[in-house]
């Protein structure tokens, strides 16, 4: 059986796959997909009908991200394909990223840097470079999946209280393990002092953090964006952040990565990251991995490890 990689993958998940078939890519990979059994991508390709007509042999998508709304689940299901994602092992990695940019938003990290290199820095100011405070403030999550519970699991440590928006609240033991309390949307924007997103990105949650949205959140409050680009409207947010209420944000990912909004570029207030919640080495490896194995299940004919819903 032939596997088609779009992406450079990890000896182990090489020598896994070499036990079902003969892995070809990534280099020129879109030409080896018409005798393809397997194809492994990432949310840089867009897998649509017109991929599959040059697939017809294909079956399994496994895609090497958890978000998958690049991928036509639809038109895979309906040509008998498997979907699959890797959730779950990129958890604590991007919940490390999501504080590394509350801190560095909250306490105006990025600001205070560039002034000392611009040569600005004579010598501690009482008054200079004055940052937000956690202990104490209100850390709202939106979205309580698993990269949300780690994230809720590491305010603790900042002495923050936390509280949480999601379509269904977590059974009472976990919230109280978590120190989380159910809170209605309004209320999350309205009290979070700290916005963090967490939730997929589907027709209901796109722009959930829009022009009114913003308009409610809590006079100089932050936003942090690590989940899905579209969930914010990026102009909206540019707005906010020069006009209020909002004193700062985090940004991960963007509403149409790779393009950034230029009135976000031009705003001091603002962190921007080149999507790099799961970029870690072990954590790359490990999502890799998974793909792979989802790879070798089913070209084994055993189930997905873990199969995208259809």
């Amino acid at each position: 059986m032939k596997i088609v990689t779009a992406f450079a993958l990890p000896p182990a998940a090489v020598a896994l796959l070499g036990e079902v078939g003969t892995v070809a890519g990534p280099d020129g990979w879109r030409g080896e997909l018409a005798g393809a059994d397997a194809l492994l991508c990432l949310l840089t390709e867009r897998v649509d009908a017109a991929l599959l007509d040059a697939a017809p042999r294909l079956r399994i998508v496994a895609n090497a991200v958890v978000g998958y709304e690049h991928v036509d689940v639809r038109a895979c299901a309906a040509r008998g394909i498997v979907v699959t994602n890797t959730p779950g092992v990129l958890a604590e990695a991007t919940a490390d990223l999501t504080w590394a940019l509350i801190l560095t938003t909250v306490r105006g990290l990025p600001q205070a840097e560039r002034s000392l290199r611009a040569g600005e820095f004579h010598g501690w100011g009482f008054w200079d470079y004055l940052g937000g405070d956690l202990t104490g403030a209100t850390l709202g999550i939106f979205g309580m999946g698993r990269i949300g519970r780690c994230v809720a699991r590491r305010a603790a440590g900042f002495g923050m209280r936390v509280i949480y928006h999601d379509r269904t609240p977590l059974p009472a033991g976990e919230e109280a393990g978590l120190g989380a309390a159910y809170v209605s949307f309004d209320d999350l924007l309205a009290t979070s002092d700290v916005l963090t997103l967490h939730a997929p990105l589907t027709p209901e949650t796109r722009h959930a953090i829009g022009r009114d949205a913003l308009r409610r959140m809590k006079p100089g409050s932050y936003l942090i964006n690590t989940a899905r680009g579209p969930l914010v409207d990026e102009a909206a947010l540019a707005e906010a952040l020069r006009d209020g209420p909002l004193a700062g944000a985090g940004l991960d990912v963007y509403e149409r990565e790779p393009e950034i909004a230029p009135g976000l570029l031009e705003l001091p207030n603002v962190v921007l990251l080149p999507h790099i919640g799961s970029a870690t080495r072990d954590t790359r490896t490990r999502m890799a991995m998974l793909a792979a194995r989802n790879v070798h299940a089913v070209l084994r004919g055993q189930p997905p490890l873990t199969p995208v819903p259809t």
